[in-house]
């Protein structure tokens, strides 16, 4: 069995661009992902590392840059993807959110509903009512999520998740880790599909 681990955060928008990209590659290997949620600030904190609008601060063409290469990205694969204009967004809440989903049954439902809104219908997502609002009309169980992200075993499992990030390598997202061996970033999408098609093929 190959090993397949994407590991994100809602407020990544490259992690949200990758989050469409990854049901292609487990058509195409078999191997399904596990989705590991992470607070991508925990990650910065325990790395040094800052995020992609702080670097590009005292070099403005990177950021250009970079604005291109999403556009470029976004047409190739027909993405529906508008930038944040709230960004950034304290994800806390969200990501215990998620963790909390991922052990209720209504995981994958969550995650579509939470990118969609942070990076399609540029809702401000740190906002308690907004989450609250997003989550009823997706038929969502917004008190039980509220009150899950409050349990000390959910918080818990949070800190967990992003400390073993950091212990694996991670110094952002998105990231894969293929059987323990570390991808960063959407440019590394095709070799993570070539690894795990490599795997497999050797099972």
């Amino acid at each position: 069995m190959v090993e397949f681990k994407f590991i994100f955060d809602f407020g990544s928008p490259k992690a949200y661009l990758v989050y469409n990209m990854v049901p292609g590659i487990e058509k195409r290997t078999g191997v399904k992902a596990d989705y590991v949620p992470v607070l991508l600030g925990g990650i910065f904190k325990s790395t040094n590392n800052v995020s992609p609008i702080e670097a590009f601060k005292t070099v403005p063409a990177k950021g250009k840059y970079d604005d291109l290469d999403t556009e470029r990205f976004v047409k190739k694969h027909g993405i529906d993807f508008n930038f944040n204009s709230h960004f950034p967004i304290n994800t806390l809440n969200l990501m215990r959110g998620a963790v909390y989903a991922k052990e209720n049954g209504f995981f994958e439902d969550y995650v579509k509903v939470i990118f969609k809104s942070m990076w399609v219908d540029n809702k401000k997502m740190d906002e308690l009512d907004v989450i609250k609002t997003v989550l009823e009309e997706n038929k969502l169980p917004a008190q039980r999520i509220f009150e899950g992200t409050q349990d000390q075993n959910i918080k818990s499992k949070l800190i967990e998740n992003t400390a073993k990030a950091v212990e694996d390598g991670l110094f952002g997202v998105p990231s894969f880790l293929i059987d323990n061996e570390l991808f960063f970033g959407k440019e590394t999408l095709q070799d993570v599909e070539d690894l795990i098609k490599d795997k497999v093929d050797r099972l």
